[in-house]
Formats: C-alpha cells, structure tokens, sequence
C-alpha cells in the first residue's frame, strides 16, 4: 500500500521493520509556515533508515517528516510546538492553525490504524512477530569540524528496550545483540535512547505476540552536516542487520 505520505509492504515471515523518521516531505500548508531550513530538518530526521526497513518483506516507510507530525511521540506532543520540543530548534514563522494541527494529528491515527492491522495479520498467521524500529542519531552536534561525541557514551548501535518483556523476550534479543556484534559493531542497550512512543505501542497493543526493538544506529554511515551517505558502512549495516534477522528468525521461529 502507498499513499503520499507512507509506504506500507505486506510480505511472508513475522519480521516487519519499520521508519517512522525517514521522511523529509512536508504537505504544502506547514511547508509555509515552518522557520526551518531543510537541511537543518534533516540532521535530525533519519535518512536512509528507509532503505534499510525495505531489506525486508513485511515494511513500513514514512516520508514525511518528524517536524510535520512525530510518530515515535505521544498524541498529544506529536506535533512540535515549542523550540524545547526539538532541540532548541525555532521552529515556526507563524504558529499553525488548530485545522493544521488536526491534520496531522489525524496522520498520526491512520498511521497506528494501518500498522495495527498489519501487525494482527502478522499475529493471525504466525502467533507472534518482530518489528525492527529503526531510527539513527547524530553524534557530531558541536560542527562538522568539531570532535565527535565519546563513543564511550554513544555505541555504533543502541537497542531501546525500555517498554519490552525481558521474561518473555530476553533471549531473543540477547541472540540479537550477539549476533549484531559478531560483525564487529559495538552494540549495547539502553546506552543513548530507550526506546519510545512506537515501541511502547507494539508492547502494549500486543502484549503476548509482539516483540519491538528500537534499534539507534549513530550516523556513522553519512555525514550528518551535509547529508551525503558513506554507501560502504551503509551496505555493511544493511549486511550485518540481514544475517542477524535471518539467524533470530532461524534460532526462535522456524521449525
């Protein structure tokens, strides 16, 4: 399924991963009224994070973007309003009208409608699934010449699990974090982010079938200042995520 602002593929297997970050778009009407540059709108988005969920046969791609309507927020602060909802940033010439608002926060629903009944078709036919939430961050904030953040305290690969069931899932993503790691990424949980709206929502939706990782690549795969994609580590995540799916996959659920 597509429409103008996410694309939706329903294939075989109990994987689906998901980009809720990816886009860049805006509808016309907050494109008037935003005070961001796009390239300020897309350090903080997630490029790429798209093409990495579409590896897979079950995806969901978003394209627009988070300063449009946040789907890995709550409702009620889906849309930013106020420079402390996105980092400082400024983010309106004019703030947008209540009939704005409605229409993004009606975007928000139709998306947690359509990914539920994906996600329940994936339940009917297989009992249980895995959504891969992907989504990435920067970790040169200070310029584009400046020092990058301590890796001490931003791994290659963060796994939010901060919402998930540990009794029931914990060996599941122990399997995950190995195997990641076996590529020679430094993988670690609960480092930078903890997981958020989206995750949480999986978890509490489908308490007993679903199991939803929210998994934080830094942006060591492009250069977060102009945009340009290292297409080499970008094809070295996209190997390394594949074989570790295709192993959880073959250790948990195929028979």
């Amino acid at each position: 399924m597509q429409n103008n602002w996410f694309t939706m593929s329903a294939g075989e297997g109990p994987i689906c991963a998901v980009a809720v970050h990816d886009g860049h778009n805006l509808r016309d009407a907050i494109a008037q009224l935003t005070a961001l540059k796009p390239e300020n709108r897309k350090r903080e988005e997630d490029p790429f994070t798209g093409g990495l969920a579409t590896l897979f046969p079950s995806s969901v791609v978003v394209h627009r973007s988070r300063f449009e309507v946040d789907l890995n927020r709550p409702l009620a602060s889906a849309v930013y309003r106020k420079p402390e909802d996105a980092w400082g940033l400024n983010l309106w010439h004019t703030d947008p009208a209540d009939e704005h608002l409605e229409a993004s926060l009606s975007m928000y629903r139709t998306f947690y409608q359509m990914v539920e009944s994906l996600l329940r078709t994936m339940e009917q036919r297989h009992g249980h699934f895995l959504v891969l939430d992907l989504h990435s961050y920067n970790h040169r904030r200070d310029g584009a010449d400046a020092e990058p953040a301590s890796a001490e305290e931003n791994p290659e690969i963060n796994i939010g699990l901060s919402t998930i069931n540990l009794d029931r899932w914990g060996p599941l993503v122990e399997t995950f974090c190995k195997e990641f790691a076996a590529h020679g990424f430094d993988v670690r949980q609960n480092i930078k982010f903890t997981g958020g709206r989206f995750s949480r929502w999986v978890h509490e939706t489908f308490p007993e079938s679903g199991c939803s990782l929210a998994i934080e690549f830094k942006k060591t795969f492009m250069d977060e200042w102009t945009g340009l994609p290292d297409q080499g580590q970008l094809d070295r995540i996209a190997q390394a995520l594949q074989d570790t799916v295709a192993k959880v996959e073959a250790k948990f659920w195929k028979q």
